[in-house]
């Protein structure tokens, strides 16, 4: 059995980003990520929700060339880069995860992600859930040589799920999302540890 206890010790070493993949204002994507780094952050790790609205990362360059990148290709690698856990959250579009999110993991490599640990998190319009977009995220993080914890949270007609401020109406919700900002934190300090 794990000692988490004697794990978290240092736990403040630890650094969380939350990765929000949609672009909509008040979005349930970003609700989630929120309720999730909140859980995170009651495990003492550092936190942050990195906006993709708040990066320009659309460019016609090489992608191999990054003295080409804008500015803010870079400001959101170093972001990643300097995080110990990443929780990716997204919309379900088309049976995939969004456009914004496979953009900016496009510019990712394993310097970002490699021996990091990965939680997800995926809200879909309809009754069948964000499956096949946390299937196919669960396929990038193991490419980048991420440890994307096996737990995520698939949240069905979203709309529903979120009151105008942000908090899920259905608490055992919010216990999931929690807990997926704590395991990863755990499990960061557990690599972290060794």
């Amino acid at each position: 059995m794990v000692d988490y206890e004697y794990l978290i010790m240092n736990v403040e070493q630890i650094k969380v980003v939350g990765i929000c993949g949609s672009l909509r204002k008040n979005s349930t994507t970003h609700a989630a990520l929120k309720i999730a780094l909140s859980g995170a952050k009651n495990e003492g790790a550092t936190v942050e929700l990195l906006d993709l609205n708040d990066y320009k990362l659309i460019f016609h360059g090489s992608v191999n060339d990054e003295s080409e990148y804008p500015p803010d290709v870079l400001r959101l690698k170093e972001n990643v880069k300097s995080a110990h856990g990443i929780l990716l959250g997204t919309p379900e579009y088309h049976g995939s995860f969004s456009g914004v999110l496979k953009n900016a993991l496009d510019f990712m490599w394993y310097e970002e992600f490699e021996n990091k640990v990965v939680g997800l998190i995926g809200v879909s319009g309809g009754r069948m859930g964000a499956g096949n977009a946390l299937t196919m995220l669960r396929t990038v993080g193991a490419t980048l040589r991420a440890f994307v914890i096996p737990r995520e949270v698939s949240i069905s007609t979203a709309s529903e799920a979120f009151d105008a401020n942000g908090n899920t109406y259905d608490p055992e919700l919010s216990t999931r999302l929690k807990s997926i900002g704590v395991q990863v934190t755990q499990f960061a300090q557990m690599f972290l540890s060794t």
